[in-house]
């Protein structure tokens, strides 16, 4: 289980979203089975939807 707040403290070079967005496609793709939203991501550009964005970025990745 990849939580996002260990993703978060253990990839200080993530800087945004973006970037998060990303690294939790990453992890679905490397095949981690569940995230666990324990934190809310506090980047600057952190959308209102961001739990959505995360679930489905870790479950699609790139194909979305």
């Amino acid at each position: 289980m990849a939580r996002l707040s260990d993703l978060i403290i253990y990839h200080p070079e993530v800087q945004s979203f973006d970037e998060l967005l990303k690294l939790v496609a990453k992890k679905g793709e490397e095949g981690e089975r569940f995230l666990e939203f324990d934190v809310k991501p506090d980047y600057r550009d952190t959308p209102r939807k961001w739990a959505i964005m995360l679930e489905t970025s870790f479950y699609w990745g790139d194909r979305k």
